[in-house]
């Protein structure tokens, strides 16, 4: 299962500083997709992102607050059919 970025992100980047596997990208263009997000494809569920998380804005997809959970898939499709990798800041 892979971890989701959710509604309370404030794109603060640590998450994405942390992850061993750079699987975590700010949404670009930020005003489509304003959060960071976790490519479930390629995320190894260690939970580094977790800890540092200023706003407790990611889970485990199983653990993602009911509230949040149209973020499942919108993390997914940020890497299925929005920018993806290619939204990376200086790509």
């Amino acid at each position: 299962m892979t971890h989701v970025i959710f509604d309370p992100c404030i794109r603060d980047g640590a998450c994405a500083d942390v992850c061993p596997v750079a699987c975590i990208v700010a949404g670009a263009p930020e005003a489509v997709w304003p959060w960071y997000y976790v490519d479930p494809q390629n995320c190894i569920d260690c939970g580094d992102c977790v800890a540092v998380c200023p706003v407790d804005a990611i889970a485990p997809a199983e653990r993602v607050p009911s509230q949040f959970a149209a973020a499942i898939e919108l993390n997914a499709r940020y890497f299925r059919a929005g920018p993806g990798y290619s939204g990376r800041q200086g790509q």
